[in-house]
């Protein structure tokens, strides 16, 4: 995941050479949640299921061998698999090595799902806060009117 500017001061100076060292050194250059390795493509159903092509098997989302699957070649899905070292705590300040994972894109979305969530919400109650300050009270009225014509009128 790219860093934000407004947080790249949270993390060291030497974190490309942290990050590849999780990434390739202690995960192997796969990913520590399901097993995906870097920079392949790897053939996926949408719904975690993936083909592993080295072992010659589905695996789980979790990265467990699925018994013998058959699947329509309609469904299958391919995909580049990007390694990224991931916070397990959220916070780009913690770099103990405990704190942090190799996840591919798939299992870093999942792991950060609620922090998306929250950011989500905090930046629209920004928005609506500033424009509740700033935007002028004549075009507040047309806007609102255009959203519920019947209640706002006299």
């Amino acid at each position: 995941m790219p860093i934000r500017a407004e947080n790249r001061w949270l993390y060291p100076i030497d974190w490309t050479q942290l990050s590849a060292a999780i990434r390739f050194d202690r995960a192997g250059g796969c990913c520590e949640r399901c097993g995906r390795p870097h920079l392949q493509r790897v053939p996926h159903l949408g719904d975690g299921r993936w083909w592993d092509g080295k072992r010659r098997c589905w695996r789980s989302a979790e990265g467990r061998r699925i018994a013998a699957l058959r699947v329509p070649l309609a469904k299958v899905r391919m995909t580049r698999v990007v390694l990224a070292c991931a916070h397990l705590d959220h916070d780009p300040g913690n770099n103990a090595p405990a704190n942090l994972a190799a996840l591919c894109q798939r299992c870093h979305m999942l792991h950060d799902a609620a922090e998306h969530r929250w950011q989500r919400w905090w930046n629209r109650f920004r928005y609506r806060a500033l424009r509740d300050l700033y935007e002028h009270p004549p075009l507040t009225r047309k806007r609102l009117a255009r959203l519920r014509p019947s209640s706002l009128k006299n």
